[in-house]
């Protein structure tokens, strides 16, 4: 047993993350906030039964209301979302009620060493999606576990035995027949098991390589989709003496007889609840359609059990509807009329943002341990994002198949659900040592690192449990390779330096060109790892070669030519005439004159691309090749974007030849040369124009294929990808994120699911033929909603702010004008199996999601996908882009050296970093063949520090989103320019009609 007293106060200093309010991690407060004070008074003992039957005492006052035992008990589990949750109990009447969170303990427990709280889930969600933690989830499947085995979620016997199977999936691994079939006769998890023993196994045999967090949101796939899902039934009677059942859900009131539901009540019907000694009423709204009376009623058993229910109710529809949590009514001055009670704590809206918008941490959490001997038994620590304090280091190590991952100090023949915050995690990496590292340190080791997409992702221990890609959206940290430079030695090397404008100039197209050999060394790295295999056609290895063959060896002596002309300038050789070498035009020209030959190379872009596809559309080997290459860590940004770099290079020559003859005087010995370079470059350019658009659509649009499941025929001849990003949608549920895909004849509209492929799964489609849109705010009384009226189908969708609202409505209301007008492609996207089955329904009829089957129809592991594309980012931080940002993002690329500080570290660090496809990628030198880290930039803004932030040096930048603070330091007025305008391109999407205008002006 485990005693568990009030946390102690924990120090300011060590074990805290950078910046951040003083948090205990607990749920049901608000950021930065610590749980109440506890009361004077005297003490008592409470014992809490978790869901994995593990009991804890809590030592609590008995003054002290319900919600400080809550706090205590979500803080013990370093739980978040702890507002789904609560604590039931049987009262002295033998009613089991739920601990009310305003009334002090005393009031509510009348014997409470004699009583056992129960943690339970209170508030089940209609999307587990929803439940943005892991260890949430986990104890949702506990949840689910209980009631399975009590009998309170009934279903058919498939529907139990697939359930089953997920649960023995988490607890006992991989499928082997005498294991599974002694658990299963050892364990029961439902009431009849044994006639379906077979049927569980088979079940399980599929599930091969499923992780534990997996399994559980697999079981949730199924639960959710169950008419007894969070059913809870209360007995009553109609007018007529019939026994029926009532209960409560998010969407409002519902009506059993014995387990079948035969009425429901929606919330946006009800127009009042109430009760009179045992009548439970229902008043609905006035319904010229409907034939029920204005008011239902239904008897209960006692005024008590009336009282029960109609609590619950208000708690569910407060939970579910309400945006925030309701103020508490006026006391009356004389007389009170009816209860005063009220849900107290945050809603399910409150609870969402509250975990997106805060940082997390990874502290453990050990899942329930099978008998000793499993193979299960060896893998019961999962991490889990945290907002608590991490502890005042950690010790972290390789893993080895002769210990697990972490370990930590436990009491025998105990198993908690958590692990304490004191603890102190320690591992043996395969040679013996432990390996120290110091939470916030700017200078982890990178054993502590884990991969995203090949590059090191930037949180402590960002590995995720279950074999997927961390989220794209963490903050870079890289290791202590990374150089220190002092300030004084910085000063002193920038004296040495030119100071003039051009040089810097010149210095931009060394960096940029530097980034650009290495792409092109990405491209001959595929054909010499793909080119070798038997599946990849001869035709398609030889378009590759000779397309960038040539072009890599006539830009490798470019980029020689460049560095040794900046060498002569800097002053780095025994050149003495030094005019002769200040200036790049003359380079530029010759070397723009020698590329002209290979400008039939670069129309064959399209030819490659189209290749490509075509290639691994009929060769399910080849797409498994690039596939796995594209993982790899050197292809850092999605391969078709590599073949696109030659086109896009030269719009990069085209700018800084620009820049270079605007700074220049008209006598300048250079001046004639880059005007000449320029001239010639602009002509290339302006033969490509149409090829670059269409390309970079085509690219697009094969890039989102590979991010969606569930569409056909998306790459097709005439369509226009225009804009992707996050919505809400809003239906019977209530509002759903959902990801929406914007076509010149189409919206698709999709969800994220936790699968091993890090795809999104389509829901349905929305042709723009006959579509109209309206603002509809008024109409819902949800925050920059519009609707979107189809033909056969009416869609309500809420957008995250009003410029976001504004740019969707702009380019959805272009995109109808471009389907008036044009014979677009077909809009029939959907796969057969994932046709939408809710043409016809109303905006606030479910989704057709029964995929049920899907999640055991195939033996095969899915194959990994990138889970830090666009999309994920977008995803993940509730906004959208347009293919218009896309195409500015193209022309704003830049690298180079920068110094990085963070907002509470000393030392700045010297880094190489790219700025490309909206993200910042971090290098040790421009040497290194992959990142050791990335950051997506959307959703950031990017400043000038202030004076009260004790930046005293020149050319300084600030990157700041949430509570995210990152320092750059750049070594000139002309760099620091340059870095402020092209992450402000990514920062600041831009609207359509600004980026047309722009692209009329500037032809390119």
């Amino acid at each position: 047993m485990f005693l568990a007293q009030y946390p102690e106060p924990i120090a300011s200093g060590a074990g805290q993350r950078l910046g951040a309010p003083e948090t205990l991690g607990i749920s049901t407060l608000d950021p930065g906030h610590r749980p109440p004070a506890m009361p004077p008074g005297r003490q008592v003992t409470i014992r809490v039964r978790m869901l994995d039957d593990t009991e804890e005492l809590f030592d609590i006052s008995q003054k002290a209301s319900g919600k400080v035992l809550f706090d205590l008990v979500c803080s013990h589990m370093n739980l978040i979302e702890g507002d789904y949750f609560g604590l039931e109990f049987q009262n002295h009447q033998k009613m089991v009620v739920w601990l009310d969170h305003i009334k002090p303990i005393i009031k509510q427990l009348r014997r409470p060493k004699h009583t056992i709280l129960r943690f339970s889930v209170k508030f089940f969600p209609p999307d587990h999606a929803q439940l943005l933690e892991e260890l949430t989830r986990y104890l949702f499947a506990l949840q689910i576990k209980q009631d399975l085995s009590g009998g309170r979620l009934t279903c058919n016997d498939s529907s139990a035995a697939l359930m089953v199977s997920h649960i023995i999936q988490s607890e006992i691994g991989d499928f082997e027949e005498s294991q599974c079939r002694s658990h299963l006769l050892n364990n029961n998890y439902i009431p009849d098991q044994m006639p379906l023993i077979d049927k569980i196994m088979e079940f399980h045999s599929k599930n091969i390589g499923h992780t534990p967090a997996e399994s559980d949101y697999q079981l949730l796939e199924v639960a959710r989709r169950l008419e007894m899902y969070g059913i809870r039934l209360h007995p009553a009677k109609d007018r007529e003496g019939t026994r029926l059942s009532l209960a409560v859900a998010h969407t409002g009131v519902l009506v059993f007889q014995g387990h079948t539901k035969i009425n429901a009540f929606n919330w946006a019907k009800v127009r009042k609840l109430s009760f009179k000694r045992k009548r439970f009423l229902i008043k609905l709204r006035p319904d010229l359609n409907s034939s029920y009376q204005d008011t239902l009623e239904f008897l209960m058993a006692s005024r008590d059990c009336c009282k029960v229910f109609w609590k619950i109710c208000v708690e569910y529809h407060a939970f579910f509807r309400l945006f925030e949590e309701p103020k508490p009514k006026p006391k009356p001055v004389l007389f009170s009329r009816g209860s005063s009670f009220r849900f107290s704590g945050r809603t399910q809206k409150q609870v969402i943002d509250y975990v997106r918008e805060s940082e997390f941490k990874k502290i453990p959490f050990e899942r329930w341990r099978p008998p000793e001997g499993t193979r299960a038994a060896r893998r019961c620590l999962v991490t889990q994002w945290r907002t608590s304090p991490p502890p005042q280091y950690l010790e972290i190590s390789f893993p080895s198949a002769a210990s697990s991952w972490m370990r930590t100090p436990m009491r025998k023949n105990h198993r908690p659900l958590v692990m304490r915050r004191e603890d102190r995690y320690t591992a043996v990496n395969p040679h013996g040592s432990t390996l120290r590292v110091v939470p916030n340190s700017p200078h982890l080791s990178g054993l502590s690192h884990g991969m995203v997409n090949g590059q090191k992702s930037l949180e402590l221990c960002s590995h995720s449990p279950d074999g997927r890609q961390p989220s794209p959206l963490t903050s870079p940290l890289l290791n202590d390779a990374c150089s220190i430079r002092t300030d004084d030695e910085d000063d002193v090397r920038r004296k040495r330096f030119p100071t003039d404008r051009a040089y810097f100039i010149a210095k931009e197209l060394l960096t940029t060109e530097r980034t650009y050999v290495k792409d092109l060394e990405v491209i001959t790295s595929f054909q010499s790892a793909v080119g070798q295999d038997e599946a990849t056609p001869d035709s398609l290895k030889t378009t590759i070669f000779s397309t960038f063959e040539p072009l890599h060896k006539f830009h490798t002596g470019f980029l020689r030519e460049v560095e040794q002309r900046l060498a002569l300038w800097e002053g780095r050789s025994n050149a003495h005439i030094k005019g002769d070498y200040q200036r790049i035009g003359d380079v530029m020209l010759k070397n723009l004159q020698d590329l002209k030959p290979l400008t039939t190379n670069l129309h064959k872009q399209s030819e490659v691309l189209v290749e490509l596809e075509k290639a691994c559309r009929l060769s399910r080997r080849l797409e498994g090749l690039c596939r796995d290459f594209e993982l790899q860590k050197v292809c850092y940004i999605p391969f078709n974007v590599f073949i696109l770099r030659p086109l896009h290079r030269l719009i990069h020559y085209k700018q800084i030849l620009e820049r270079l003859c605007k700074h220049y005087p008209a006598t300048h010995v250079d001046f004639r040369d880059s005007r000449a370079a320029l001239a010639d470059v602009s002509e290339v350019v302006d033969q490509l124009q149409g090829s670059i658009i269409k390309m970079e659509n085509f690219q697009k649009l094969l890039e989102l294929k590979k991010d969606l499941i569930g569409v056909d025929n998306l790459v097709v001849p005439g369509r226009e990808f225009i804009r992707l990003g996050c919505l809400s949608k809003l239906s019977g549920k209530g509002l759903q994120q959902r990801m929406f895909f914007l076509f010149n004849d189409v919206i698709l509209y999709t969800s994220r699911g936790m699968t091993a492929t890090n795809q999104f799964k389509v829901h349905g489609q929305l042709p723009l033929q006959g579509m109209t849109i309206r603002e509809s705010e008024d109409e819902w009384g949800v925050p920059h909603a519009f609707t979107l009226v189809g033909q056969q189908q009416s869609v309500v969708v809420a957008a995250s702010s009003l410029t976001e609202m504004e740019k969707w409505m702009e380019d959805i209301k272009v995109a109808i004008e471009m389907a008036k007008t044009s014979n677009g492609p077909s809009s029939d996207l959907l796969t057969s199996n994932m046709t939408d089955n809710s043409k016809s329904q109303h905006v606030f009829s479910a989704e057709s999601e029964d995929d049920t089957t899907a999640s055991h129809a195939s033996t095969e592991r899915p194959a990994p996908h990138r889970g830090n594309t666009m999309v994920h980012v977008c995803w993940h931080r509730n906004t959208s882009v347009s293919m218009v940002d896309f195409s500015i993002a193209v022309e704003n690329q830049l690298s180079g050296n920068l110094l990085r500080k963070f907002k509470n570290s000393n030392g700045w660090q010297k880094l190489w970093v790219v700025f490309t496809n909206f993200s910042l990628f971090f290098y040790k030198s421009h040497q290194d063949d992959y990142p050791l880290a990335s950051l997506p930039l959307l959703g950031y803004s990017v400043t000038i520090p202030s004076e009260s932030e004790n930046i005293h040096k020149d050319y300084v930048f600030k990157l700041h989103f949430k509570s995210h603070v990152y320092y750059f330091r750049s070594e000139s007025e002309y760099t620091f320019e340059r870095w402020m305008e092209v992450i402000r391109s990514a920062t600041v999407p831009s609207s359509r009609s600004r980026v047309l205008n722009s692209k009329e002006s500037h032809p390119h």
